[in-house]
């Protein structure tokens, strides 16, 4: 089990441990056999869980480094070892965010599957991977986007792997029974999926981000419906 974090704030909702973040346990004090990389890579997972709370919790101007290094309770010395400046460390925490949701998708088994079932797991997979940690969620999918044009470049570049993943997953089962949508086309699928989760986020404390399964999986249906 992870160590209470520091900054005992109780407004501030801490990471779901083994979703997109493992939490260490705290370091021993004084003396210890644990090499310097070790050291880094535990204090820099507390970071980038910790800087995703606050991100989530007061919004990307409501903290600084010195919050997130007490946050994650490491010094602020240590922080700079690992991140050169705030902005860093968010985006940190959003590609690890990026790069969780892509290998939750990567483990649907396609075999036997229609390209319609596949697209419905797909979605499935991306809402339930958000339901499993709301406070990670809201950070990348509402508070990032005060970040500004460099959050804006990321989040396309991030939903077009998305899309373009999704489109081999179509090929792969439809084959040329289906005419194959464009990259363009699919990224309008993910943006609208996005956008509407972002909305939920924004909207309620703690939404049921899965119930837009029943909504969306009819759209998404007659979109990829063969013709």
């Amino acid at each position: 089990m992870s160590a209470a974090p520091a900054d005992a704030d109780a407004s501030i909702v801490p990471v779901r441990d083994g979703v997109f973040f493992t939490l260490p346990a705290a370091l021993p004090r004084g003396r210890h056999n644990l090499g310097r990389e070790q050291v880094m890579a535990a204090q820099r997972e507390r970071l980038l869980a910790a800087v995703t709370e606050l991100l989530a919790a007061r919004g990307y101007a409501g903290f600084g480094p010195t919050d997130v290094a007490k946050r994650a309770g490491v010094s602020l010395a240590a922080f700079y070892d690992a991140f050169a400046n705030k902005d860093e460390c968010v985006f940190a925490g959003y590609d690890r965010f990026i790069q969780v949701l892509l290998t939750q998708l990567t483990r649907a088994d396609i075999r036997g599957r229609d390209h319609r079932s596949v697209v419905a797991d797909a979605l499935g997979r991306y809402l339930r991977s958000l339901q499993n940690d709301l406070v990670v969620a809201r950070a990348y999918q509402v508070e990032i986007d005060a970040l500004g044009p460099a959050a804006r470049r990321r989040r396309r570049n991030s939903i077009r792997l998305f899309a373009e993943y999704i489109r081999g997953l179509v090929q792969a089962v439809a084959g040329n029974r289906l005419p194959l949508l464009s990259v363009t086309a699919y990224m309008g699928v993910v943006y609208a999926v996005r956008q509407l989760t972002a909305d939920a986020l924004d909207e309620s404390d703690a939404p049921d981000l899965t119930a837009l399964s029943a909504d969306l999986e009819p759209w998404l249906t007659d979109l990829f419906r063969g013709r």
